[in-house]
């Protein structure tokens, strides 16, 4: 262990027990060998209904977008600033959006319940994804590489290793951590992978709606957060509660965050 500092230390430790929860919770021939338990029914709603609510959602959340960011560019906002004030706009009108479809919650049996045992099962669900996601960036980056592609961070990432103030950072810090998990898991589990599924194969449903989202993040971060994606889905399927994903998608962004804080790549 000699030249390990404490953040790779606790990375690893962080990562071996999400391996071996892996191996608990879905790879050992006991958890093989029992049945999937699934707490989340199919979701009866008419096509016209679901369109219409998936539409004005993405529409608050690009309309937000488009506002701020004009606003923030008339009053000359730019580089750093720019990228704090502009970034929470579109988690936040996905956000507002949501709130609207006052019965989404209850229709979906998608509610986010803070209640029983969802600390634990959200905080399982995060350490299970680390050794997933290192893997398939690994291999991912193998890819890129041989295809002569840029392995490049994403421009958020770059924004925030070069912010210097630490004002910004906690801002952008709160987009990424509460804002985004919330945002984005209500729209790709509760919304796109709850109608999928029971519509589609099951494959289809895990897999399309993690690409969407995947997609959203650059190339590079393509195909881990397709496998992040689908751990998450596979999480809200088995809990029935959307509050366990946000939980993990949370956490896996604070991690992130904390080792590029504690530990920038050279």
């Amino acid at each position: 262990m000699t030249g390990l500092s404490s953040v790779d230390l606790t990375e690893l430790a962080l990562h071996l027990a999400g391996v071996a929860l892996l191996w608990r919770l879905a790879l050992s021939p006991a958890a093989r060998a029992r049945p999937t338990e699934a707490r989340l029914a199919r979701w009866e709603i008419a096509p016209l209904d679901f369109a219409v609510q998936l539409w004005g959602t993405l529409a608050a959340g690009f309309g937000l977008q488009l506002i701020v960011s004009t606003a923030a560019q008339s009053a000359g906002l730019g580089g750093d600033t720019y990228l704090v004030v502009a970034a929470p706009a579109m988690p936040l009108g996905l956000l507002i959006a949501c709130a609207g479809w006052r019965h989404l919650a209850r229709a979906t049996g998608g509610a986010v319940r803070f209640g029983g045992a969802f600390f634990r099962a959200g905080l399982a669900t995060f350490l299970v994804t680390l050794p997933v996601v290192v893997v398939v960036a690994l291999a991912w980056g193998l890819v890129l590489t041989a295809a002569g592609l840029p392995v490049a961070p994403q421009d958020l990432v770059n924004g925030f290793l070069r912010m210097e103030s630490p004002a910004l950072r906690a801002g952008l810090a709160f987009s990424a951590v509460v804002l985004a998990p919330f945002a984005e898991e209500w729209v790709f589990r509760g919304l796109l992978f709850r109608h999928a599924r029971g519509r589609l194969p099951r494959w289809g449903a895990l897999v399309l709606p993690a690409a969407l989202w995947a997609s959203l993040h650059g190339l590079t971060a393509f195909a881990p957060l397709l496998a992040l994606g689908i751990v998450l889905s596979l999480a809200y399927e088995r809990t029935g509660n959307l509050a366990v994903p946000v939980l993990a998608h949370a956490l896996f962004n604070l991690n992130t965050l904390f080792v590029l804080l504690l530990d920038p790549p050279k």
